[in-house]
C-alpha cells in the first residue's frame, strides 16, 4: 500500500512539475519572441516639427542624462521617460521592477542646423561608463541599461560606426544596445527638470552633478554659453 501511494505521489509531482516547466518555458519563449521582434522591427521615424528633430537615448538615470543633453548647444529641451520595452504605458514603479523591458530614456529635442545626430551620439558615449552592463554608477538593473535608438538606416550606421570605433580604441566591448526606435513614453511630471529643481538632493549632489561636470570637462566646445 505504501509503495502504491509513493508511486502515485511521484507521478503527480512529476506531472505538475513538467506542466509548470512547460508553462515557464512557454512564457519565456513568448517574452523572447517579443524582445526579438522589437530588435528586428522597422524603426519609427519622427518627423521634424518646427524645424526641430528628436533623438532618443538611454544611459542610466534619466535625471543625469537630461542635465547633460540640456547643456549642449542646439538642444532645446530634454524630456524624461521610458523606451525599449514590451509593455504599454510604463511607469516609474513598473519599469523599476525590471519586468517591462523598458529603460529610463530621454527624448532630445534639438536644432539640426546647430547640432547634428552624430554629435549627439558623441555626447552619449562621452558621458557615461561605456562598459558597464545594465546600469550606470550605483544605478543597477535592466531599467538603467544603455541603449541608442535609431529612426532610420542613416542613424543606425552612424551609431554602429562610432560604437565600433570606440570599442576598437578602448579594446573593450561596449555595453550599449542599438535598437530601432518604436515608442517613447513620457515620464511623470515630477521627473522632469529634476536636477535643476532639486539641486540639493543628495543623489543630485553625489551622482548627477559630478557626472555632468565630467562631461563638461571633456566637451567644453559643445556647451551653451550659460553652462
Amino acid at each position: 500500500m505504501k509503495k502504491t501511494s509513493f508511486l502515485l505521489t511521484f507521478v503527480l509531482i512529476t506531472f505538475f512539475s513538467c506542466q509548470n516547466n512547460a508553462q515557464t518555458t512557454k512564457a519565456t519563449s513568448k517574452k523572447s519572441n517579443i524582445e526579438n521582434g522589437l530588435m528586428n522591427a522597422d524603426p519609427v521615424e519622427v518627423a521634424l516639427q518646427n524645424g526641430k528633430a528628436r533623438a532618443y537615448f538611454a544611459s542610466g538615470c534619466f535625471w543625469c542624462v537630461e542635465a547633460i543633453y540640456e547643456s549642449v548647444k542646439g538642444v532645446d529641451e530634454v524630456i524624461n521617460g521610458y523606451s525599449g520595452g514590451h509593455t504599454l504605458n510604463p511607469t516609474y514603479e513598473s519599469s523599476n521592477t525590471g519586468k517591462t523591458g523598458h529603460a529610463e530614456a530621454v527624448e532630445v529635442i534639438y536644432d539640426p542646423k546647430v547640432v547634428n545626430f552624430a554629435t549627439l551620439v558623441d555626447v552619449y558615449f562621452g558621458s557615461q561608463n561605456v562598459t558597464q552592463v545594465n546600469g550606470q554608477g550605483p544605478d543597477i538593473g535592466s531599467q538603467y541599461r544603455s541603449i541608442l535608438f535609431y529612426q532610420n538606416e542613416e542613424q543606425k550606421q552612424i551609431i554602429l560606426s562610432k560604437k565600433a570605433a570606440l570599442s576598437k580604441k578602448l579594446d573593450k566591448r561596449l555595453a550599449a544596445e542599438v535598437m530601432p526606435f518604436l515608442k517613447f513614453w513620457v515620464g511623470e511630471d515630477y521627473h522632469q527638470d529634476y536636477e535643476r529643481l532639486h539641486p540639493n538632493s543628495s543623489y543630485i549632489r553625489r551622482i548627477s552633478i559630478p557626472r555632468l561636470n565630467r562631461f563638461k570637462e571633456k566637451f567644453p566646445h559643445l556647451l551653451k554659453e550659460d553652462h
